[in-house]
């Protein structure tokens, strides 16, 4: 089932919004000019709106897509795009985590890297 909206977190080492919107840029569409509002970056690539946030949680950037019209079904497939157009490390929901799956189920990420893709325990609070 489609997802309503992505979100994925790119490392911090060697990406940073420039690289983004030329990844978006070729797989939604034309991005607009970033918008700075305090930490966060916003555009548009193609119709769909993006936000930037840089360092959301410690080293990791967060990339929200916020639409379902984009070439990927859910966080998962568009994190394996990430590493393979950016090649840096991605982690992402392994699906819609919503607050009655509990407080367990919210630590478990997809990693995907270098070394493969892998299901890990992310505390991110």
């Amino acid at each position: 089932m489609r997802q309503p909206d992505i979100e994925i977190y790119l490392k911090d080492a060697d990406v940073d919004h420039k690289a983004i919107a030329a990844w978006l840029g070729a797989a939604l569409g034309p991005c607009t000019a970033w918008v700075q509002r305090g930490q966060t970056y916003k555009c548009t690539a193609g119709d769909v709106p993006v936000t930037w946030l840089p360092k959301a949680v410690g080293k990791w950037n967060s990339l929200y897509l916020e639409s379902d019209q984009t070439p990927w079904e859910d966080d998962i497939a568009c994190a394996r795009a990430a590493f393979a157009a950016l090649n840096v490390e991605v982690r992402c929901a392994p699906g819609s985590w919503v607050e009655e799956e509990g407080e367990e189920s919210a630590d478990t990420w997809i990693r995907i890297s270098k070394d493969g893709e892998e299901q890990i325990t992310w505390k991110t609070t």
